[in-house]
C-alpha cells in the first residue's frame, strides 16, 4: 500500500484541511482550495498517470489490526511505522501529513465523515478556559509543550438506523380528589391504555475501535448529526489529522443496540399516555424494520498526560465543542493549600482556649 499526500498546485507544499474555512490550505504560499478543486486536481493527476480515478477495492483483515505496518514517506524517504488501524498520520521526521492508502478502502471505506469544525487554536482556547476553573493541577499538564500535543483524530463509529412498528398495552390508574358536603372525596378510575405507532430512530452511535484510547472516542458522544453535516467520505479530509480504521463490526453491537432502541420506543409510547397517576405496561409488540448500519469517521481533539504511569485523557468533540476530561492532582500543591487553611485555624483555636478557658 502507498502513502498519499495532497500537494498545493501553486507551490508544491502540503495541503491540510482547515476547519475554520472548510477549505484545504497550504502553509507555505497560503493558497486555499475547495473540495471540488482538490478533486479535479487529484483526478487529473491520476488520469495523467494512467490510474483509475476510483481506487480499487481491497479487503483488510480486522484480525490483523495489531500488526505493525511500514511505509516510506514520499517527501523525505523516512520510514513510517504504524499499527494496523491507523489510517492517517504524520511523518515524524519531516512532519508532513500522510494518508495511508488501502486502510480505508473496500469494506473499510467509510460511508460518511464529519469534517473538523473546530480548529486547533479554538481547541486550545476551549481547553485553557476549562482549565482556569480547575485547581491543584500539575504545572506540566498545562505547559506550552504539553498543550502543543493537542491532536486532531478522526475516530471510527458505526451508526445504526431503523424504523419501529408496534404497540403497547397498559393498565392505568387516575386518582382525583374533590370536596363535597365538607368531606374530601377520592375518585379512582381504572383504564386500559393502548398506544401504537411508527417511529424512526436515526444514527445510534457505537465506537468501533478496540484500542485503549477508545475512551477518547466514547466520552465525547453524542455528535449533533444532521444529514447536511454528514459528508460523503473523501480521503482528502484526513490530510493534516490522524485517523483510525475500525476494528469492530456491527455483529459486536447488534444485541445491545436492538435492546436500547426497543427500550427507547417503549419509553416514548409510555410517555405519550400522560395524565394518569400510575401506568403499568402489561404487554408490547414492537418490530424493527429497515435496519441499516453505516460507517463514519468523526472529529475529536485529544490530549493525554502521563502522571507516573497513569494516563489522563482530555477530549473535545471536534464538531460541537463538548469537553470531557480527567485531571491529575498536584499533591504537593494540595498539601500546601491544606496547611494554609489548617495551621492558622489551629493557632486561632489554641489562642481561644488559652485566653478564654
Amino acid at each position: 500500500m502507498d502513502v498519499i499526500q495532497y500537494k498545493c498546485p501553486n507551490c508544491g507544499g502540503d495541503l491540510k484541511y482547515d476547519p475554520a474555512s472548510g477549505l484545504y490550505a497550504c502553509e507555505y504560499c497560503k493558497s486555499k482550495l475547495s473540495q471540488d478543486e482538490l478533486d479535479k486536481q487529484t483526478n487529473l493527476k491520476k488520469e495523467q498517470a494512467g490510474i483509475s480515478a476510483t481506487p480499487a477495492s481491497s479487503t483488510i483483515d480486522a484480525g490483523k489490526a495489531d500488526e505493525a505496518k511500514v511505509y516510506t514517506c514520499p517527501s523525505c524517504g523516512a520510514t513510517i511505522v504504524t499499527d494496523g488501524t491507523t489510517a492517517a498520520t504524520f511523518c515524524y521526521y519531516c512532519h508532513n501529513p500522510v494518508v495511508l492508502s488501502g486502510r480505508l478502502e473496500g469494506d473499510y471505506k467509510p460511508d460518511y465523515i464529519i469534517p473538523f469544525k473546530i480548529s486547533k487554536e479554538q481547541a486550545i482556547e476551549i481547553f485553557e478556559k476549562w482549565l482556569r476553573k480547575k485547581k491543584y493541577v500539575p504545572k506540566a499538564f498545562y505547559s506550552k509543550n504539553q498543550i502543543e500535543k493537542f491532536t486532531g483524530v478522526y475516530f471510527p463509529y458505526l451508526l445504526y438506523t431503523c424504523n419501529i412498528d408496534g404497540y403497547i398495552d397498559a393498565e392505568a390508574t387516575k386518582v382525583t380528589e374533590y370536596q363535597e358536603a365538607g368531606f374530601i372525596c377520592t375518585d379512582t378510575g381504572k383504564y386500559h391504555i393502548k398506544r401504537e405507532g411508527n417511529m424512526q430512530v436515526k444514527h445510534v452511535f457505537r465506537n468501533a475501535l478496540k484500542k485503549a484510547n477508545a475512551i477518547l472516542a466514547d466520552c465525547v458522544l453524542p455528535f449533533a448529526v444532521e444529514e447536511s453535516d454528514l459528508k460523503p467520505f473523501n480521503m482528502s479530509y484526513l490530510s493534516g489529522f490522524f485517523a483510525e480504521k475500525r476494528d469492530m463490526e456491527k455483529e459486536d453491537f447488534n444485541g445491545e443496540v436492538e435492546k436500547e432502541v426497543m427500550d427507547y420506543a417503549v419509553e416514548q409510547l409510555h410517555d405519550s399516555a400522560s395524565g394518569y397517576t400510575d401506568l403499568s405496561i402489561t404487554s408490547n409488540n414492537l418490530k424493527l424494520v429497515n435496519e441499516r448500519w453505516t460507517y463514519a469517521l468523526m472529529p475529536v481533539w485529544t490530549l493525554t498526560y502521563n502522571d507516573n504511569g497513569k494516563i489522563y485523557y482530555f477530549s473535545i468533540n471536534g464538531e460541537t465543542g463538548k469537553t470531557v476530561g480527567e485531571l491529575p492532582l498536584d499533591n504537593g500543591r494540595l498539601f500546601r493549600a491544606f496547611l494554609l487553611i489548617t495551621v492558622p485555624l489551629a493557632i486561632i483555636l489554641l489562642l481561644f482556649f488559652y485566653f478564654v478557658l
